[in-house]
């Protein structure tokens, strides 16, 4: 049976999962853990990808990341193989380490984006290891409060809960407490299209209704910056939708959304 084809991110950003072959450990000390997250760092990097997210268990590790000038089968198969040669010199044994296939999910909105982390930075607990995520040692969850080597690319996440970094940073925390327990990367990935179409819908409503109220049209957005900022501001503020998928749906340039937002 031939494989089913990965789904693509429009954002280039992805949630990823790898599981070790036949469910066995693949981190057996803390030395372990470091050059796993040392060789995860250096494979993104060399990409020029973004590293948002991660989570060492015993047996498996969730990755959220950013395509840079590398496709994710590429930076995964370099990771792996670098982290297998290490393991298998370390405790001198062959074979494979990693199940055949990772498994991975597209991140498509900023909403989704946040949910993912949480699931990530939680999954310690929901294992039952630890009683909140900033006890656990081995995720990205502390270095959002301090991360001097600047391992993870915070600064766009945080941003999406304030400018001020100290604010963001408390906010940030407030929310990853306040855990859903859903289950990402266990849903057929029609339940992420369907979240997806229901946003787009959400979206063009407020979309109709911005413009119906002010007895206006499309065409003058691109007339009357003010009008078309304060819709833009209005879209960010309402609904989970990306900076891309905002400026998809006005029919404008991306740059134009991220500068109005950031304000």
């Amino acid at each position: 049976m031939s494989r089913q084809a990965r789904k693509l991110s429009e954002t280039s950003t992805y949630h990823i999962m790898i599981r070790g072959n036949e469910r066995r450990k693949i981190f057996l000390d803390n030395m372990d853990r470091k050059i796993f997250i040392d060789t995860l760092q250096t494979k993104i990097k060399a990409g020029e990808g973004k590293l948002f997210a991660f989570c060492l268990m015993d047996n498996h590790v969730h990755i959220l990341l950013g395509e840079g000038n590398e496709t994710i089968a590429s930076i995964m198969k370099r990771l792996n193989v670098s982290y297998v040669m290490y393991f298998n010199k370390k405790y001198k044994r062959v074979g494979h380490l990693f199940q055949d296939r990772f498994k991975s999910e597209v991140i498509e909105t900023d909403s989704y984006l946040l949910e993912a982390i949480r699931y990530i930075h939680n999954n310690p607990v929901k294992a039952g290891i630890i009683s909140k995520a900033a006890d656990y040692k081995w995720s990205s969850y502390r270095l959002y409060k301090s991360d001097s080597d600047g391992i993870i690319d915070k600064e766009f996440i945080l941003s999406m809960f304030s400018d001020n970094t100290k604010k963001a940073i408390l906010l940030f925390e407030e929310f990853t407490e306040k855990y859903s327990n859903m289950e990402l990367l266990e849903h057929d990935e029609r339940d992420h299209e369907e979240i997806r179409v229901a946003e787009d819908q959400e979206a063009r409503v407020i979309i109709n209704e911005y413009l119906h109220h002010k007895n206006l049209t499309k065409d003058n957005l691109i007339s009357n910056k003010n009008i078309r900022n304060e819709l833009i501001l209005e879209l960010r503020n309402k609904s989970g939708l990306s900076i891309r998928r905002i400026a998809e749906l006005l029919e404008i340039n991306r740059g134009i959304v991220q500068k109005v937002t950031k304000g």
